[in-house]
């Protein structure tokens, strides 16, 4: 069984002094490869960079997080539109609109979104979006674009019903995270996995982020990281009603197809 974490922030801090080690975790847990997500002008390079220096096993993602959407400006622009064009480089993002805590202007997050947005229909690249809180306004701006970009995944979705086949009336992808094991905030999220079809649901991680809460034994670091990917994997299988083995083929060949990677 073969699985593509399709969003891991290796290039978090908490990563620094073991990333080799959690490497080859993931690896011995079944995780094939694994995106690195860039949600900064730091972290886009950090990505690129861990994914030569890891080549085949990770690629990176370039792009600008609403919570930075403050700085986004002409230089980060360029920076993002070069650093998308290395074979590396699989997906614009992780961009979009975040409403929930405001860290930067909603006007900057819109700005920055649409900039970001622009760079995926010039470039045709694939599109990883964060959204939380925001749906009205994240769903006008992507449709605005949608018939201009080759795909686009919702990624960590946490959102309602209505929001979910929103998403997939626009033929995107939807990602699922480690949420989906939280019976305090994921509860709902349990039913709508079962609306996601086959061909558009992705598993991703979100490490460091978002530890499964049902893992057991719970890491003493309360670290997140890919090797759990087979466990929200096996949680997806089962609210679905199928094998895990089923999940994590379809949700590879899925991932492999959107990120046009090789197997």
């Amino acid at each position: 069984m073969q699985l593509i974490d399709i969003g891991a922030n290796l290039t978090h801090e908490s990563f620094r002094h073991d990333l080799d080690a959690v490497l080859q975790r993931a690896v011995a847990a079944g995780v094939a490869q694994m995106v690195v997500t860039g949600a900064s002008r730091t972290d886009s390079v950090r990505a690129l960079a861990l994914a030569r220096a890891h080549p085949d096993r990770l690629h990176a993602t370039a792009g600008v997080h609403p919570h930075h959407a403050g700085d986004y400006g002409a230089d980060t622009d360029a920076l993002l539109r070069a650093l998308a064009r290395e074979p590396e480089v699989v997906a614009v993002g992780e961009t979009g609109l975040d409403y929930f805590r405001d860290l930067s202007p909603r006007p900057a997050q819109q700005a920055a979104f649409e900039k970001q947005l622009a760079i995926a229909v010039e470039l045709q690249m694939p599109l990883f979006l964060h959204q939380r809180d925001a749906h009205a306004d994240f769903l006008a701006l992507l449709k605005a674009a949608r018939d201009r970009v080759p795909a686009v995944v919702v990624h960590c979705f946490t959102d309602t019903r209505r929001a979910l086949f929103d998403y997939l009336d626009l033929d995107c992808h939807i990602g699922i995270t480690g949420w989906v094991c939280d019976e305090r905030r994921g509860t709902h999220l349990r039913d709508l996995v079962r609306d996601i079809p086959a061909g558009r649901l992705m598993l991703e991680t979100d490490a460091p982020y978002l530890l499964p809460r049902d893992l057991r034994p719970q890491p003493a670091a309360r670290r997140n990281e890919p090797l759990y990917l087979a466990h929200i994997c096996a949680v997806v299988a089962t609210l679905r009603g199928e094998a895990p083995a089923v999940t994590a083929a379809n949700a590879t060949a899925t991932a492999r197809q959107f990120f046009r990677l090789d197997a």
